[in-house]
């Protein structure tokens, strides 16, 4: 799910921030950007987000600022500035050509100026670190607890609607048999076979087609999938693996219900729940 979260915590002279910035993906997928100080730190940090997030590409920032100013200084180092100078003019008298350094250059090139802070010690910075993550966690999570309140209920409207289509095919099953026996009866009459309706082969005939296209295992197996995705919905916990697998297994059955009931009407109420159950199933992409 998408979502954004900061968290600030300080320790001594030293605050940092944290970002959490969080896209839809199958999987978890964390992209971890700590200052180098704080490199060390990276495995615990993925672990504890990966204890919070089961889905979704994260993007992790931690930024690290030195509130005593007065403790930095500029280091300027002289020997390594001679040796650029130096450089320069052994490569006039090698070429001839022109290759004079100005003092701006000198900003430029590696090394010569660097900013000297205070020592840092990693480890002092640890429990300043898990708590900005830990309150860039929790604004993350309200955010995506927000939309995923939106997601649920377009999902809820969207079962009730397959359970509507159910219904009506549940109703319609029983009659498959008896069109069925109908339109033989009809075919035959029209190519001008005497019809016996006490004869056994047709009898056995309309029995086969009776028991290959009853479809209540399927009905029944459909209505305890929605009552699941419910229960899930209802759950606090990670429920975007189950959900994903429950609407494979809903459109397995609707699957098997078209090629076995042989009946438009039946096969329209099918299409329907197939392109609710597609919405349903883009839309659980985005849960954890």
């Amino acid at each position: 799910m998408t979502g954004f979260g900061r968290g600030e915590a300080a320790a001594g002279n030293w605050r940092l921030t944290a970002e959490l910035s969080s896209v839809n993906r199958k999987q978890i997928d964390l992209a971890i950007n700590l200052p180098g100080r704080l490199a060390e730190f990276e495995g615990d940090v993925r672990k504890r987000i990966a204890e919070s997030v089961s889905r979704g590409r994260v993007n992790v920032r931690v930024t690290l600022e030195n509130l005593d100013t007065g403790e930095s200084r500029l280091i300027f180092d002289e020997a390594l500035a001679r040796q650029y100078v130096d450089a320069a003019r052994r490569l006039t008298e090698a070429t001839g050509a022109d290759t004079r350094i100005a003092a701006a250059d000198l900003f430029r090139a590696p090394g010569v100026f660097r900013i000297e802070e205070t020592a840092l010690e990693p480890e002092e910075l640890r429990g300043a670190l898990a708590g900005a993550i830990d309150e860039a966690l929790k604004a993350l999570k309200g955010m995506q607890e927000t939309e995923g309140s939106h997601l649920a209920a377009d999902i809820r409207a969207r079962l009730e609607a397959i359970a509507a289509e159910v219904a009506s095919i549940r109703e319609a099953a029983p009659a498959v048999g008896e069109t069925y026996r109908r339109n033989l009866r009809q075919r035959l009459e029209e190519a001008g076979i005497p019809v016996d309706l006490g004869d056994d082969r047709l009898l056995r005939e309309i029995a086969l087609f009776a028991d290959r296209c009853d479809i209540s295992e399927e009905i029944t197996r459909i209505d305890s999938h929605l009552k699941q995705f419910h229960r899930y919905l209802d759950s606090a916990e990670p429920a975007g693996r189950p959900l994903d697998f429950l609407c494979q297994e809903l459109n397995r059955e609707f699957n098997t219900i078209g090629s076995k009931a042989n009946d438009a009407d039946v096969a329209q109420s099918i299409v329907r729940n197939k392109t609710e159950l597609e919405k349903i199933r883009e839309q659980v992409q985005n849960i954890q």
